[in-house]
């Protein structure tokens, strides 16, 4: 596919039409050039059949819908959404660093702190794979201690903000064709919070 074949397939999308936004916060990030790269960033891959970076928001924006919270945290939630991945095309420009300072999540808090003060929501963007990344050292890579630790710091920075971390992890992991093991790891070993279904 050419370039222009695909830019002419971005302009076919309504960005607007596919993620309703609520408030005047969605409709600035949306605005934003920088913002927009990445929502036609990726093509089906495991874990992510859906392709590109707006159809995966579109995916977990309409799991919060399915969630029974307050306007507030539906709210966060929703911010969270449209910003978590929207900078895997970054990373990837610049490749990862080994001080974890180029991956999505980074930029992608640093980009949401020109548009939000609201700690809680910057918290989550930046360790929304922390909990996936501690059940890989543990189950996959069978280095059981490093990914107990690595938990425990998560849960430390996150500062009592682990039942919003868990609402968006089970949020983003029920998408596409991402397997349930570290949602169902990380609701039987954090005692703190209220588990949902959907």
């Amino acid at each position: 596919m050419t370039v222009g074949m695909k830019n002419a397939l971005h302009k076919e999308i309504d960005i607007f039409e596919l993620l309703q936004p609520e408030t005047k916060l969605e409709r600035q990030i949306i605005e934003d050039e920088e913002f927009r790269k990445g929502l036609f960033w990726g093509k089906p891959r495991f874990g992510h059949p859906e392709g590109m970076v707006v159809y995966h928001i579109k995916e977990v924006i309409d799991n919060i819908e399915l969630l029974k919270v307050n306007g507030a945290i539906r709210t966060q939630l929703r911010t969270i959404a449209y910003s978590h991945d929207t900078f895997k095309y970054a990373e990837e420009k610049i490749g990862k660093g080994p001080d974890r300072s180029n991956h999505h999540s980074i930029l992608a808090r640093k980009f949401m702190e020109n548009y939000t003060s609201d700690q809680k929501v910057l918290d989550v963007i930046e360790y929304h794979d922390e909990a996936y990344y501690c059940w890989r050292l543990q189950h996959l890579y069978n280095r059981k201690e490093e990914g107990t630790v690595r938990m425990i710091e998560m849960l430390e920075k996150l500062k009592g903000n682990t039942q919003l971390f868990y609402l968006f992890f089970l949020c983003d992991t029920k998408t596409g064709d991402k397997i349930q093991a570290p949602l169902h790891w990380f609701e039987n070993s954090v005692d703190s919070i209220e588990m949902v279904n959907f």
